[in-house]
């Protein structure tokens, strides 16, 4: 059965000069957030952008998809402490997002662990959807 998540923003004024909400998530589980342009391109002093919330997608879904991949060869990961950061070119779009990965991953050698990572970046929904729009990139290492 297909999930459907919903997030809800009110937009008040012109692009440059105008702010947003992000009033609610239908999970609850944000609070109110938020955004505006200066956010997206210059500083975000306290308020996100859309290319935040994706690095946040797409970080926790490779870290879930990695995690699922190493359990399932047999080495369950101990931690794995995942980031991704978005690339946004005003007049361009979003042109990359790049996930770097840690893992304490008992039992597994680095080629085995980049390897697991590099299926888990093709595998990820989010890459999934990402994938032919953007440039994906892949910084993963083996805590000894």
């Amino acid at each position: 059965m297909a999930a459907e998540r919903r997030a809800d923003v009110v937009w008040e004024g012109s692009l440059m000069e105008g702010s947003g909400t992000i009033t609610k998530t239908g999970s609850g589980a944000l609070p109110e957030l938020p955004v505006t342009w200066a956010s997206r391109t210059e500083s975000p002093e306290g308020r996100t952008s859309p290319e935040e919330l994706i690095a946040a997608a797409h970080a926790a879904c490779f870290a879930m998809a990695l995690s699922h991949a190493l359990a399932q060869a047999g080495n369950p990961a101990e931690r794995l402490e995942t980031s991704a950061t978005v690339t946004f070119v005003p007049g361009t779009g979003i042109t990359r997002s790049a996930l770097t990965v840690k893992g304490r991953v008992p039992g597994i050698d680095e080629n085995g662990f980049r390897e697991a990572a590099e299926g888990a970046r093709e595998d990820c929904p989010v890459s999934g959807a990402l994938k032919g729009n953007v440039q994906l990139e892949l910084d993963a290492q083996l805590e000894a």
